[in-house]
């Protein structure tokens, strides 16, 4: 693996551990009614030792009233400045 994979794999588990901890403000008692999963499986699921599913991320970003945005990484995105314009053509 390189460092840069190392480093987003180490980002996604430190995000998914703040999810984690924004659900257990909210209780995750409310938190499983509102995605219609159980409190354990979320526990696990957010712990930072497991990789959930994606449908169980929306599922609790849904349920704790959050969006997910999505935006070109830096270096995607100046990789491909410019180019924008041929494929609108």
């Amino acid at each position: 693996f390189s460092s840069d994979l190392i480093q987003e794999r180490h980002t996604v588990i430190i995000r998914l551990a703040t999810l984690g901890d924004i659900a257990r403000a909210k209780g995750m008692t409310q938190v499983a009614r509102d995605t219609g999963l159980s409190r354990e499986s979320l526990y696990k699921a957010l712990s930072g030792d497991r990789s959930p599913g994606f449908d169980t991320i929306l599922k609790v970003i849904g349920a704790l009233g959050l969006e997910l945005h999505a935006s070109p990484a830096h270096a995607f995105a100046a990789r491909f400045a410019g180019q924008s314009a041929a494929y609108r053509a």
